[in-house]
């Protein structure tokens, strides 16, 4: 997206505004209770993390912004004491922001706005489930953002060669 200018020439203002942040989806199953209440806690958690955006409305440049969290708690390898999934999502107005920092908004600034809610979400989720109390890590989205432009940058350069 190239620079917008108004009539004057001058450089439009950028917009980043929050309409509404909300649950999408949200799930809890505890498919081995009540006999992981019984066994030994000692936990294993695996946490899977995905980032899906989507223009909603072209013309007013709204987009809708879904963070999914999915921690999978095992208390031995084949024991599955929790599986809890977040869709914690937002409608976000964006406009007048070059390609790079739209991609940089939608993939790192408004999930690490986000996040929070989800964390929340999770843990009283898991609490009200009767298990202990648990609290997800703060995330560097930006840091996980930029991996993933240097992986999609990596792929990119390897497939001319795998072509050949």
């Amino acid at each position: 997206m190239a620079d917008e200018q108004n009539t004057a020439g001058e450089q439009k203002n950028p917009v980043f505004e929050i309409i509404r942040i909300y649950n999408k989806d949200i799930s809890l199953e505890t498919p081995n209770s009540p006999e992981v209440f019984r066994a030994e806690w000692k936990p294993e958690s695996k946490i899977d993390l995905d980032i899906r955006s989507n223009e909603v409305d072209k013309e007013n440049h709204v987009f809708d912004i879904t963070l999914r969290l999915t921690v999978t708690t095992k208390i031995a390898e084949d024991k599955v004491a929790f599986l809890c999934e977040v869709n914690q999502a937002a409608l976000v107005h964006i406009e007048n922001l070059q390609d790079q920092q739209l991609g940089h908004a939608l993939n790192a600034t408004v999930p690490s706005i986000l996040f929070p809610y989800a964390r929340e979400n999770i843990s009283s989720l898991v609490s009200k489930a009767g298990f202990p109390p648990f609290i997800l890590q703060p995330l560097n989205f930006d840091a996980i953002y930029m991996q993933r432009l240097q992986q999609e940058a990596q792929a990119a350069q390897e497939a001319p060669k795998a072509a050949e």
